[in-house]
């Protein structure tokens, strides 16, 4: 196999330099028309992990820069959470609350479900209003609304009367059209593969 010459070498640089010069060029005169803030409301949905993974990064990233945040976990009330756990650990910036008792094949109580859900919403609207709290997580609303646990239409309502400047951020399979069209940024996980369908069972640092 022959050597690129070093008058080669500096040809492939040259081109490239320019050809990255110009998508510079394109990029800042796209990202110079960006000059909004606001707040953002965010739904992570679909069959894929990593959908509470991802909004989680989220409030660590406003923990990093010292912003307050409010965390609902619903449906999760049950399970003990590394997030949950580290969150604990800064309670002058995060406020995080777990609501429900698993899954409602778990309780196969749909009364107490709904009970957990309301309250969870009720606390949930509070963060919301709070203007020193910038971003809030509903940790499995969408599993909250597919079950008709809580209207739709109450939540939808509320969610369009939002502050302004508050992140919210929704996860959870099966998001609701409407929600995702109202959405500002919506994101699907899509499963290629999964340990669980080779018989690996939920991890601790992985799954929860």
């Amino acid at each position: 196999m022959s050597e690129d010459t070093p008058n080669e070498m500096e040809h492939d640089s040259a081109r490239h330099n320019e050809k990255m010069a110009k998508k510079k060029a394109a990029r800042d005169k796209i990202m110079a028309t960006k000059t909004q803030e606001r707040g953002l409301l965010i739904v992570h949905t679909g069959k894929g992990k990593g959908k509470s993974t991802a909004a989680f990064g989220m409030i660590f990233r406003h923990v990093g820069h010292g912003m307050k945040s409010g965390v609902i976990q619903f449906v999760k009330g049950a399970w003990g959470t590394g997030e949950r756990t580290v969150l604990e650990k800064f309670p002058e910036l995060v406020t995080i609350k777990a609501v429900g008792e698993g899954f409602t094949w778990e309780t196969q109580n749909r009364d107490r479900d709904v009970a957990h859900a309301r309250a969870g919403w009720e606390e949930a609207k509070l963060l919301i209003a709070d203007p020193t709290i910038r971003c809030v997580l509903l940790d499995e609303l969408n599993i909250v609304l597919r079950y008709d646990y809580l209207p739709l239409d109450e939540v939808l309502d509320f969610l369009a009367k939002r502050p302004l400047d508050k992140h919210i951020i929704i996860t959870g399979r099966n998001a609701n059209e409407r929600l995702i069209e109202m959405a500002d940024l919506a994101t699907e996980m899509e499963q290629l593969k999964h340990p669980f369908r080779s018989g690996v069972k939920a991890q601790a640092g992985v799954e929860f």
